[in-house]
């Protein structure tokens, strides 16, 4: 009989891929994590549990076969695990690296409490990189071209996965984009050290493949009003994801260097593909040799300490009005900017930026945790006469994101939001108030994780794909 290669939790410790040091790392933007070597893959593969229900499965927004293709890496099946991986996700190898799995599949794993989880995140990865140098990976070209088009206004992670499920069904399928490069957050968003651009690049070519048109510097509202999009496509999908800074109110809030962090993250990805980026030579959108404060606890707060740190900062602090337990970013990303160096100052406020012209400290002050808010979290309160000032050169606000006006941008004033400023939608057809013009992911959703923007947009492709059947049928009906 075959030996049973499942079930090796009790016999095999949980291992992660070789982290590079910190002293090491800090020096590039190169991944901080090794890809695993097959022997040790299929050995951390092998000690899932195979539960009867899987909640891995049931807690992964993409509801991944998770058990199923981490018993075929067990058995070194790896194009059938690749295939199967594939079948649910339009980016396996960007969720490998990104998903918050500390939180998801991982944070769910029945092993978890006495054997620690299996290390599925790193296994993805594998498969996919695998994949990717085996050739497995092959544009989805449709079986026959149904002759309906169909425009994506965004090439984020919602954008390329509806892109992919309709091309693949059969439509014309043209994106649009303001910016010069495909990916969106994935490409301008979040630093090297946890997404190499070659990844996204990659999958931007293998779309080209599919047959995928991108239209780049594309923006809607000045190079072609929504309303104009609507008659040159059969259907149009909104997927611009949310990038309007939220903002702190305090005096000093228009110091120069006080500056949101996707334009400090965006100056940066930049210099590292290789643009010059004038802001970052004059020093203003650079580190290095500076004392920098961050504000925020998300995981786009831990993606600037880190980026600093590697710019060459003096001193990098991250305050956060709440205390770690509450943090909402990943811990792994908090562990990972501790090795680096980064000061985590909890519990802690800014009160006023300082300065004349330039910001030159942050007085903050002291919080504690409260009685619980509408969320369910300990609200925080001022701790009176507790101010202390910090120096800073450059204050990078990462307080997450919010919509931008889309019916004032795109000069459609009639489309619908809702009064945070999403685009509203029936969430069975997924559709706005405008009659084939659909919308998924943040700019509906509201900020949240990419693995969700993956999943409405294979969501909305297939609402689309019914919503233009219907509307062939009918013409075919009129025209008999």
């Amino acid at each position: 009989m075959a030996e049973n290669k499942m079930l090796k939790f009790v016999s095999r410790e949980q291992e992660m891929p070789p982290k590079r040091t910190a002293d090491e790392r800090i020096k590039d933007f190169g991944e901080i994590y090794a890809t695993f070597v097959q022997p040790s893959a299929q050995d951390q593969a092998g000690r899932c549990s195979q539960c009867g229900i899987p909640f891995c499965q049931v807690h992964c927004p993409l509801s991944n076969n998770i058990p199923d293709w981490l018993k075929l890496t067990a058995e070194g099946r790896l194009q059938e695990a690749y295939e199967l991986s594939q079948a649910t996700n339009s980016m396996p190898e960007v969720c490998g690296r990104i998903c918050p799995q500390d939180r998801l599949c991982e944070g769910n794993c029945v092993i978890e409490k006495d054997f620690n989880s299996v290390t599925i995140g790193s296994v993805e990865k594998f498969l996919t990189d695998t994949a990717w140098e085996q050739g497995w990976v092959k544009p989805r070209l449709p079986k026959k071209e149904l002759g309906q088009s169909v425009g994506v206004i965004g090439a984020g992670p919602a954008g390329l996965a509806a892109a992919e499920q309709l091309r693949a069904k059969g439509y014309e399928v043209h994106v649009y984009d303001r910016y010069d490069r495909v990916g969106g957050l994935l490409i301008y968003g979040i630093p090297g050290f946890k997404l190499e651009k070659t990844v996204i690049t990659r999958r931007a070519k293998l779309l080209e493949d599919q047959g995928i048109t991108f239209h780049l510097n594309f923006a809607v509202g000045t190079d072609a009003t929504l309303e104009e999009l609507r008659t040159r496509h059969d259907a149009l999908v909104i997927t611009t994801g949310v990038y309007k800074a939220r903002d702190v109110q305090v005096p000093g809030a228009g110091l120069k260097g006080v500056l949101p962090a996707m334009t400090y993250l965006t100056a940066s990805n930049k210099v590292g593909m290789g643009d010059t980026v004038p802001e970052y030579e004059s020093g203003d959108l650079n580190a290095k040799g500076k004392d920098i404060i961050v504000i925020g606890g998300g995981d786009t707060a831990m993606d600037c300490v880190r980026t600093a740190v590697r710019q060459g900062a003096k001193s990098v602090k991250c305050l956060y009005r709440r205390d770690r337990e509450n943090m909402p970013g990943s811990m792994r990303e908090v562990k990972n900017a501790e090795e680096e160096g980064v000061e985590f100052v909890w519990l802690s406020a800014p009160q006023a930026f300082l300065g004349d012209d330039k910001v030159t400290a942050v007085k903050a002050h002291r919080m504690r945790l409260g009685l619980p808010d509408s969320s369910g979290r300990q609200a925080p309160e001022v701790i009176e006469g507790s101010s202390v000032n910090m120096p800073a050169d450059l204050v990078i606000k990462a307080l997450g994101f919010d919509p931008e006006e889309l019916p004032k941008m795109f000069g459609a004033p009639e489309l619908g939001v809702s009064r945070w400023g999403t685009l509203k939608v029936d969430f069975k057809t997924m559709m706005t108030n405008l009659d084939g013009v659909f919308a998924a992911g943040d700019i509906v959703r509201g900020a949240s994780l990419v693995v969700w923007a993956i999943r409405d947009g294979r969501d909305v492709a297939d609402q689309m794909h019914l919503y233009l059947k219907a509307k062939a049928e009918a013409g075919l009906a009129k025209a008999s």
